[in-house]
């Protein structure tokens, strides 16, 4: 029994040992840090940078000054806060050094050496090169010093602990850094760089597992946004997106001004075109989409199911739908679901109306919206939200109606899914 226990304990003091190294043997020294450089071409090169990052959505309340943090991420476990990254010496980055902010991006510790919470996307910032860093620590710097004191995190005990947090990276967490792929061309590892490390993409376009860890840096199936409640649809599914498909042209021109023919962005990637990918040069939008279509499967197989396996629609539902059509959409959607070109979608056809699942549909009517206004559509067309005009049976109704018509054959929407909406929006 003695050898029983001594080698339990020393099974669990050899597991401990391997937990504090891996979460802080980091070894870079903080108190040496090279010298910094504040060169015009390298405050530009980092300006782009923190861009191509889409820093300000998540480190810029709502409101609030840019960058200077406090904005509520709300995640399975509670809210995070996200930090001030201007150079205030007391709530932002004025004391740090290059090395903190390095130590930071590439191994997710704080400037006093705590563990970040995962809500800062490091195991894609791990990816992101020392001299990428540099630059964008460098532009930071030289950003007009805000104060602001961040709001304590509220995550439920013991999640927010050192010890919680030690434990999940040791077990989804390991720094690293992009490493080309020889068989590609520059182009080719060029965006999967921007994809994998800056964009993080997959921090939305990813499904989570029961502790809120992603797959891989490069899992873009698709996943549900807590908190928020958008559809993030997976950009390898022919029936999601069609990236496979979809001329590079037109892929560049959605992430550089948030609409190409009839799709458009709009919600949380509407954000992303708006501070991020607008101000990309064609050249890396080019390498992002040359990569993410190098990675989605061709369409194989038919856009719709086949409509003699769809349950029919109620007469009562189809004559309520076809009536709040006519009432509410058909001057801008057309009665025929055709559109207007450059101003309002069609609907007939359309991807987003035949998807499988119908959170985003939903959202839309519920909270109507503008895509992204940009240099390329700096006077977007929006739609108004019905979420005071139409109860739940008549967004089914008409939803359904958009889904069943104009060769159209998608599933019925029920109140039920609309419920689940409004529900999970506090509405």
């Amino acid at each position: 029994m003695r050898k029983f226990w001594l080698l339990c304990s020393l099974s669990v003091t050899v597991l401990t040992a391997s937990v504090v190294w891996h979460n802080y043997g980091d070894g870079v020294d903080v108190h040496s840090p090279a010298a910094a450089t504040s060169s015009p071409e390298t405050l530009q090169a980092g300006r782009y940078l923190v861009q191509a990052g889409n820093c300000i959505a998540c480190h810029t309340a709502r409101g609030g000054a840019p960058l200077a943090g406090g904005r509520a991420i709300d995640t399975p476990f509670g809210a995070v806060f996200s930090s001030n990254l201007t150079p205030d010496p007391e709530t932002g980055l004025g004391r740090w050094n290059a090395q903190h902010f390095w130590r930071a991006l590439h191994h997710g510790r704080s400037k006093d050496g705590r563990l970040l919470a995962p809500a800062f996307p490091y195991n894609h910032t791990t990816l992101i090169t020392r001299a990428d860093a540099d630059a964008m620590f460098a532009w930071l710097q030289s950003l007009p010093a805000v104060p602001q004191v961040m709001p304590p995190h509220q995550l439920r005990w013991p999640l927010g602990t050192q010890a919680a947090l030690a434990f999940w990276r040791s077990l989804y967490f390991k720094a690293g850094s992009y490493q080309p792929q020889p068989q590609q061309d520059a182009a080719w590892n060029r965006g999967a760089y921007l994809v994998q490390g800056l964009g993080h993409c997959a921090a939305c376009h990813s499904p989570r597992n029961a502790l809120g860890a992603t797959a891989s840096v490069d899992d873009l199936s698709g996943g549900l946004m807590f908190g928020i409640n958008w559809w993030a649809p997976s950009l390898l599914d022919p029936l999601q997106t069609g990236l496979a498909e979809t001329p590079t042209s037109a892929i560049i021109q959605l992430l550089k001004t948030g609409r190409s023919g009839e799709y458009h962005t709009t919600g949380p990637m509407g954000e992303v075109v708006q501070y991020s990918t607008q101000f990309l040069s064609d050249a890396d939008l080019q390498a992002m989409a040359m990569y993410l279509q190098s990675k989605a499967k061709p369409d194989v197989q038919s856009q719709q199911p086949s409509a003699t396996a769809l349950r029919r629609v109620l007469p009562d539902v189809a004559t309520r739908g076809a009536k709040i059509y006519e009432q509410h959409c058909a001057q801008c959607h057309g009665e025929q679901g055709q559109g207007q070109t450059g101003a309002y979608p069609a609907l007939a056809g359309h991807r987003a109306v035949l998807q499988k699942d119908t959170t985003n549909l939903v959202q839309t009517v519920l909270y109507g919206g503008y895509p992204p206004a940009t240099a390329g559509n700096p006077r977007p067309f929006g739609m108004p939200p019905y979420i005071l005009t139409l109860d739940d049976k008549d967004i089914a109704a008409v939803l359904t109606h958009l889904r069943t018509q104009w060769g159209n054959h998608a599933a019925e929407v029920t109140p039920l899914e609309i419920h689940r909406i409004r529900a999970s929006q506090g509405s």
